[in-house]
């Protein structure tokens, strides 16, 4: 096939040998197989930031940083540098959520190497040798689905435990090779600790996996793995090992308004007395 532009200096630099054909193309990257060192591979070209259609890419950087101070300044500014260490800060956070990621165990692609907006990574394959199928591209008996669905709860678990939060799970960015699941897509990864978002993003991952397989094992339903799990990780009680119910009580306590209430006035009035000293 014609080489891409983008991949065209890969190509002149010996990085790649060939590139065998396009996989696929997403909301935020085009995806090829090529060849390296006689081996296929995956090569992922990110698009430019007006062209991709990921349009709630604020809330995912929020607790990202650069690589020093004056960088995490001119970001916070949105001056034109800032904008462009923000895109190179997005385009850099999937390979080293990968690489994070892959140091503790979690099943995603190996990374190789990022050269301008393309990243390197290994190519997840069947038991075939055939590039390995998404997960909503099939169907499942409801032992397999309790079986997958189960796995990726403990890779959910593995990713948290490791601080991150994928931020975008559902059935089409996860494989299935030869031994299972395996997370794919991770550009919009955030820190679990850094980010406001990261409770909401995560149990939205874990709803995505219990809507999809409970069509074929109607039990996973009923289960609130994200709740137990997220309570967990905010007690500090969560680990690789941890046990998982699937149940989780919610605290359906009312509030005590007149206590909101008189702390909120308690409040103003100290703030009646600050402005009062200042004025003295």
């Amino acid at each position: 096939m014609k080489t891409p532009p983008r991949l065209l200096p890969l190509l002149e630099d010996g990085l790649i040998d060939e590139v065998v054909c396009q996989l696929r193309a997403g909301k935020e990257a085009q995806i090829y197989i090529v060849m390296v060192n006689g081996v296929k591979r995956c090569a992922k070209v990110f698009k430019d930031a007006q062209q991709r259609s990921f349009k709630q890419a604020v809330q995912y950087q929020e607790g990202r940083t650069g690589r020093n101070s004056r960088r995490n300044r001119a970001m916070s500014k949105k001056t034109r540098f800032g904008q462009q260490e923000q895109e190179q800060a997005w385009l850099n956070a999937e390979v080293d959520a990968l690489r994070q990621l892959k140091a503790a165990g979690v099943r995603v692609p190996e990374p190789l190497s990022f050269v301008d907006g393309v990243l390197l990574m290994e190519l997840i394959t069947d038991a075939e040798g055939v590039t390995a199928p998404r997960l909503g591209d099939d169907t499942y008996t409801e032992a397999q689905a309790l079986d997958y669905h189960q796995r990726i709860i403990r890779e959910v678990v593995r990713m948290l435990v490791a601080g991150l939060v994928h931020g975008d799970l559902s059935p089409f960015n996860v494989l299935i090779d030869a031994q299972g699941p395996v997370i794919i897509d991770l550009p919009q990864a955030v820190n679990a600790a850094g980010n406001n978002n990261a409770e909401a993003m995560l149990l939205r991952d874990v709803a995505n996996m219990r809507e999809f397989f409970g069509v074929f094992a109607p039990s996973i339903l009923n289960t609130d793995y994200g709740s137990e799990i997220w309570a967990l990780f905010e007690a500090g009680d969560l680990h690789e090992d941890t046990i998982l119910t699937g149940e989780f009580a919610h605290d359906e306590t009312l509030a005590d308004l007149a206590q909101l209430f008189a702390v909120m006035d308690d409040a103003e009035q100290e703030e009646e007395e600050r402005k009062t000293r200042l004025e003295q």
